[in-house]
């Protein structure tokens, strides 16, 4: 069984077909996912898609998104985790983490919100789903003064020294699109590295689009049925086979966020 750890299946890209984006995936093979959130006013979306289709979700507030929160939205937020508790289908916190592209919000307030939800993470003892996009270090520092369950550090593209130090704090590593491109040397030396224990599949769907979909015409937005596509690229790098990865994948996966295992099964 394919599982895709980090697909953005609420994004309004998908409103239009939703239905049949789903059916896509499961004939693919793809049966289970998690859908993290991004900001306060997407909570009841997140939740309502997870419930629909029987997939797992994560609420936070994602690093891209807080220059438009309040500082109440924190608030919002630990009172959406404490009525979560008793939702089966609700795994962890996230989208957060830290961004420092070009553009991004302000560093500080991005601080704020991030230190905030590891509390909450650590509080409520659960996993979190962490952006990281040239901020490793910062996160890092962060993550060993507030201690959290584990989780995933998803699309990830840093160096091998903070690959190690990531999965020293309990996380997996995801990896998805950008390793199908045969220019991304990083990314690619790290899928071979990495130990099974640490590694974990996603697509980021609508983001994030394989090496493939840029070589076609038309538009590009990813879907969760490329997983396993986007699987056997990295199974290869991995010289295992497809089946051998989907299974590890399930594993780290399942073991990153427990409550998705209740899932997993009716999925299959």
């Amino acid at each position: 069984m394919w599982l895709d750890s980090h697909c953005h299946l609420d994004a309004e890209e998908f409103d239009a077909d939703r239905d049949e984006v789903v059916e896509r995936a499961r004939a693919a093979g793809v049966r289970a996912m998690l859908i993290p959130g991004v900001e306060v006013m997407t909570f009841e979306r997140v939740r309502e898609v997870a419930h629909r289709y029987g997939f797992g979700y994560a609420l936070g507030i994602h690093p891209l998104y807080v220059s438009r929160a309040a500082d109440g939205d924190l608030e919002q937020l630990s009172e959406a985790l404490r009525s979560a508790q008793v939702d089966p289908h609700f795994v962890g916190i996230g989208e957060i983490g830290l961004d420092f592209a070009d553009g991004a919000p302000d560093a500080e307030r991005q601080e704020h919100f991030y230190q905030a939800q590891l509390r909450l993470a650590r509080s409520w003892s659960l996993p979190v789903v962490l952006h990281v996009r040239r901020s490793a270090d910062r996160l890092l520092k962060y993550l060993r003064r507030i201690e959290v369950p584990g989780g995933i550090a998803h699309a990830f593209n840093g160096s091998e020294q903070q690959a190690r130090e990531l999965t020293a704090c309990g996380l997996r590593l995801g990896f998805g699109g950008s390793a199908t491109f045969s220019g991304s040397l990083r990314i690619r030396r790290l899928v071979v590295e990495i130990p099974d224990p640490a590694i974990v599949l996603e697509t980021d769907a609508p983001d994030i689009a394989p090496q493939w979909m840029h070589l076609e015409p038309g538009p590009r937005r990813n879907e969760p049925a490329q997983l396993p596509r986007i699987g056997a690229v990295i199974a290869q790098l991995r010289s295992v086979s497809p089946e051998q990865l989907a299974a590890i994948n399930q594993r780290n996966v399942l073991d990153a966020f427990p409550r998705l295992a209740a899932l997993a099964p009716a999925a299959s």
